[in-house]
């Protein structure tokens, strides 16, 4: 079963802004949600289907999956269509009040089969991860104030089982200068192949200066591996959007 998540187009930056307010989650985003997403992460339906294929494989019976930060819940769906294991149940959670209520709307649908799916409204830091066998950050750490990433993945970490793993999905950035330029350079040059204007990328950015923090792959590594991962390897990566596989 697919559920549809068609929406407005995303001209939310399409005129010139006089003040430029800190990008945030609210109705207006949650409008052209999903097709702002599909125009400016490189891969993103790649990165969904994957999820769900990865669920499948590591989902165990009588285990929690969790999707944190699952906005409009497009995850949630992918593993609620692959997981098999007996007794598995989702737990899709977001902060954002409008994106939740949203979430609830597309899902409603996703009934019979697949895993029980459950929707919070909540910040992912506050969610006691406990006898989980998939976890989920799919473009969520990078909105997480730095001082608080590595103890909330220490949580996951520690809520996981043993053979578990985290599917924690990034907009990177880059140690060499003219690496980082150019990553940069490419991903506004695919934004500008799916129609968004130079003034729509300016403002963007703009807006999501300070909101949205990207750290490199090795200091990514670095933390997952502090937290306890046995490992933690980038499976997907278009331009600087990778997505990471951390196993326990």
């Amino acid at each position: 079963m697919t559920i549809s998540m068609q929406s407005a187009k995303d001209s939310l930056y399409a005129s010139p802004l006089g003040e430029i307010n800190a990008f945030a989650f609210d109705e207006t985003v949650v409008k052209v949600f999903p097709d702002m997403i599909q125009r400016s992460v490189p891969g993103y339906n790649t990165i969904i289907s994957a999820i769900g294929l990865l669920a499948a494989r590591f989902a165990k019976e009588d285990s929690v999956c969790y999707d944190l930060g699952c906005s409009l819940g497009a995850a949630t769906l992918a593993m609620h269509q692959q997981i098999t294991a007996k007794n598995c149940r989702i737990f899709a959670v977001d902060c954002s009040a409008a994106m939740v209520e949203q979430c609830r709307q597309n899902l409603a649908v996703a009934s019979g089969g697949g895993a029980e799916i459950e929707i919070l409204c909540a910040d992912v830091r506050d969610i006691a991860i406990s006898n989980a066998s998939v976890v989920v950050l799919n473009f969520t750490l990078q909105f997480i104030p730095l001082a608080d990433r590595q103890a909330f993945l220490t949580t996951i970490y520690q809520g996981l089982l043993p053979g578990g793993i985290l599917i924690l999905s990034e907009k990177l950035a880059f140690d060499d200068v003219r690496q980082q330029a150019l990553q940069i350079d490419m991903h506004h040059l695919f934004k500008k192949a799916q129609g968004y204007s130079e003034l729509e990328i300016s403002q963007k950015r703009s807006a999501l200066e300070n909101v949205l923090i990207p750290e490199t792959f090795a200091a990514h590594q670095q933390r997952l591996k502090a937290a306890g991962f046995a490992s933690a390897e980038v499976w997907f990566q278009y331009f600087n959007f990778a997505s990471m596989i951390a196993l326990k």
